[in-house]
């Protein structure tokens, strides 16, 4: 399984940017796919994870503003992150839970920055 991330990039405060990651691969179902952000010295933190059935997670950081769903069809992942701040500069890293395994993306850098 491979997942490739795209979307990230600099954006202004209060501005909005989507975060699109494809799976590829032989990839078995039910699962989690999801997103994590990391800055410098700090761990792997969860943003949100959506479960092939529907049913979604979301860190309290990020409620009411990021939106994450998923194209099962097109196993597709999507992060809609709006009224960006400072904070949420991190890399993004998409993933793919099942079966006791999990696969990473290559990570995608957003910067919040006026």
């Amino acid at each position: 399984v491979q997942l490739q991330a795209s979307g990230g990039g600099l954006v202004q405060p209060g501005g909005s940017l989507r975060l699109p990651c494809v799976a590829s691969g032989r990839i078995s179902s039910p699962n989690f796919m999801g997103w994590y952000c990391q800055v410098p010295a700090n761990q792997r933190e969860l943003v949100a994870r959506m479960h092939s059935g529907g049913l979604t997670n979301y860190a309290s950081s990020v409620k009411g503003r990021f939106t994450i769903s998923r194209d099962n069809a097109k196993n597709t992942v999507y992060l809609q992150m709006n009224r960006l701040t400072p904070e949420d500069t991190a890399v993004y890293f998409c993933s793919l839970y099942n079966g006791g395994t999990a696969t990473w993306g290559q990570g995608t850098q957003v910067t919040v920055s006026s």
